[in-house]
């Protein structure tokens, strides 16, 4: 009988582990409802052709990429609190249908903040970046480094660690750019300059988009003029 208890003891823990394993992803399907408007939005409307397309989290959501970029075909769809693993689940139905020229990708965020770890957002990036290279071998990414924010500064030593792993990934990838849009977020101290951020101190402001906009517009032109390489 105790060794039964035991047994069972030990199974409760193992069960109990994978549960909290902190590389469990949460259901996409908390995002259908989403992901079903950008559908009927698509059924009513046109989309431009080798578009430049951004997606990913709030981030990308949050910002008027239409206002910010004037003269550039562009397309947004972000889904607010998504992981890399949500992208790459509803990719045949927020990438695929565009064929985009180019991606502008930034998630990872949440993921961090979920407690996954850099590696495995680091593969997560990898797996997004093979489906684009098989369904989408002429399209270009850049993926914009996962910002510092103060409601999120006791995981930025793991930020840093995912942003290191993706920086030098894509530095040995093809048809991929990383830049860094988050150390220009930081103050004098090194700390998450809040008059960037909305009041939750997580999402950038109007100020804070204008300066990611100065910053990455240069590259995606940059990015337009190489459609050979």
């Amino acid at each position: 009988m105790r060794l039964l208890t035991l047994l069972l003891t030990m199974t409760a823990g193992q069960v109990l582990w994978a549960a909290t394993d902190s590389n469990v992803q949460p259901d996409p399907a908390r995002f259908r409802n989403e992901i079903k408007a950008f559908e009927q939005w698509d059924s009513k409307n046109s989309f431009p052709a080798d578009a430049v397309l951004f997606v990913g989290s709030s981030s990308i959501r949050m910002w008027q990429t239409c206002k910010s970029f004037p003269g550039l075909a562009v397309i947004n769809r972000g889904f607010g609190g998504s992981h890399i693993s949500d992208v790459i689940f509803y990719f045949d139905r927020v990438v695929l249908p565009y064929k985009p020229q180019l991606i502008v990708f930034y998630a990872g965020d949440n993921d961090i903040a979920s407690d996954i770890s850099p590696q495995q957002v680091l593969e997560d990036f990898k797996k997004f970046t093979a489906l684009v290279k098989d369904k989408l071998p002429q399209t270009k990414i850049i993926v914009i480094s996962i910002k510092p924010s103060e409601s999120r500064w006791s995981f930025w030593p793991a930020t840093q660690q995912a942003n290191g792993a993706i920086r030098q990934f894509c530095e040995n990838g093809n048809k991929l750019s990383f830049i860094d849009l988050g150390s220009i977020l930081l103050n004098e101290q090194g700390k998450p300059d809040n008059s960037l951020y909305l009041g939750d101190k997580l999402h950038l402001n109007e100020k804070g988009y204008q300066k990611w906009t100065q910053a990455l517009r240069p590259v995606i032109e940059r990015e337009f003029t190489r459609k050979g390489d």
